[in-house]
């Protein structure tokens, strides 16, 4: 996820390879590699395995402890089985096993682990049913609250759950997943046959479940008006959601604050700002006929407008703005503008417009050539210096002599994959906040230091190790690694 810059890779031949997220080295990897009396262990060659490192708050790293880690460290949890996907969140992190189970761990404000097999309540709801019960303790005898067990216990995971400081198993997804996907406050899973089912915040209708849904979902809920409809990929941003149906339309719900849902919301004449929340899956027309593909967002720039209906083949979602790829290399983008990215008065765009200024580009945040754009706090753009990059300017360093293969960005961090190698660049130092009472204390560049890196810088996970997938949180980093 990430909040306020851009990120491209773009690639010369059809056949480069895709885009994605990010990893770092351990203090452990020798024992992942070696057996006790030293030797080489071929036995867990293909395995896959989580590492996870930065900001600890909450749990998010699933190592049982709210522990921040400055180097990777090994998810030992899933010690007896392989792992296929990592999506790291605002504070948590979902994990999808080689058998199609989810797991989640972390920050549940909001019920984003989908761990309660409990009936979802609005804040409202869940706050009167504890205010009543608090009430009957009061006045009645402890025999007659004993008859109260079953409020209690519907009252016990509404949006307060306990957050979780190791992975736990989510709960309520019938059938095997092949795909999961982390926002900011909620979280979704793709199913074998394309179901797509979403829990945790859905203030804005994130979640698509229809206006009339809770506000907090604490189990994960089929998207019921996609019946039909086959799901193939999903981005989850902040406060708002997109898919990829098998046909390739594209589809967007949530928050439309800034135009991120390329729907064309706009503020009335007397400049009053209607509603832009949309409560279902709701069709992007601007890319009607486009084939959509996977991605990571961040942050966008320069902008040309987009004239004609055109084939798209890749998405991503984040904090206020959202971007897909058409199938000509083209790179939309649609949702917050502001005046310092552009270097000129500009309005929000509230629907899909072309950055000119890019080559042939495959994914949105991945593969081939990297070039990113936008805010620049920190180095997080990789570009060698903290200025902002209001053109997308190409990442050079490792990705000079090899491709890219994936990219993803965090708040102010970003990480990649080359050549089995993961690199992360930008904010690494502490005294960074989710929240505006909380405390971050860095290491989620798994350098070992609190140093910001304006270059990439690589990662070492130790010999006879290569990452396949890396995912930036807010403040914290995951990757899913094999052994050679």
């Amino acid at each position: 996820m990430l909040i306020m810059r851009g990120c491209v890779r773009s690639a010369k031949k059809l056949t480069c390879l895709r885009n994605g997220n990010l990893g770092f080295g351990f203090f452990l990897s020798r024992r992942w590699v070696s057996n006790s009396s030293g030797e080489e262990d071929r036995s867990s060659s293909g395995k896959r395995f989580a590492a996870l490192w930065g900001n600890g708050d909450y749990g998010r790293l699933g190592l049982g402890s709210l522990e921040s880690q400055w180097r990777p460290a090994f998810c030992s949890a899933f010690a007896n089985e392989s792992l296929t996907g990592i999506s790291c969140g605002g504070a948590h992190t979902l994990f999808l096993t080689e058998t199609g189970c989810v797991y989640a761990t972390g920050l549940n404000d909001f019920g984003q682990l989908g761990i309660s097999d409990d009936k979802s309540y609005t804040i409202f709801e869940a706050f009167t049913i504890c205010a009543i019960l608090f009430s009957l303790m009061l006045v009645f005898p402890v025999n007659y609250i004993q008859k109260l067990k079953t409020v209690e216990h519907r009252t016990s995971t509404v949006a307060w759950n306990k957050n979780a400081q190791e992975p736990l198993k989510v709960s309520r997804l019938p059938k095997e997943i092949i795909k999961v996907s982390a926002g900011y406050h909620h979280s979704s899973a793709i199913t074998g046959d394309g179901e797509l089912y979403m829990w945790g915040k859905n203030s804005n209708g994130q979640l698509g479940l229809g206006k009339k849904a809770a506000k907090v979902v604490t189990a994960p809920r089929k998207v019921e008006c996609l019946t039909g409809v086959t799901i193939k990929m999903a981005a989850l941003g902040c406060e708002h959601s997109i898919a990829v149906t098998d046909k390739g339309e594209a589809l967007s719900w949530g928050g439309g604050g800034s135009g991120r849902l390329g729907h064309g919301h706009e503020r009335s004449m007397l400049g009053f700002l209607m509603s832009t929340s949309e409560y279902t899956p709701r069709l992007i027309k601007k890319l009607e006929d486009v084939k959509l593909g996977v991605a990571s967002l961040t942050g966008g720039l320069y902008f040309a407008p987009l004239n004609m209906q055109t084939q798209v083949k890749s998405i991503a979602a984040g904090m206020l703005h959202s971007a897909c790829i058409d199938e000509n290399g083209s790179v939309f983008i649609f949702g917050e503008k502001a005046v310092d990215k552009l270097g000129q008065q500009a309005k929000n765009a509230t629907t899909p417009s072309m950055i000119s200024q890019l080559p042939f580009s495959e994914e949105v945040a991945c593969g081939g050539e990297l070039y990113t754009w936008g805010s620049n706090e920190n180095g997080c753009l990789g570009i060698g210096c903290t200025d902002v990059s209001h053109l997308p300017e190409r990442v050079q360093g490792p990705f000079l002599k090899h491709p890219v293969f994936q990219v993803s960005c965090g708040w102010k961090h970003t990480a990649a994959i080359s050549e089995g190698n993961v690199y992360a660049w930008g904010w690494g130092g502490s005294h960074g906040t989710f929240s505006e009472d909380g405390y971050s204390s860095g290491g989620q560049l798994g350098q070992g230091n609190d140093v910001d890196y304006i270059e990439p810088a690589r990662i070492n996970f130790g010999k006879n190790v290569k990452a396949l997938q890396v995912s930036c949180g807010f403040n914290h980093t995951g990757a899913i690694l094999e052994y050679t």
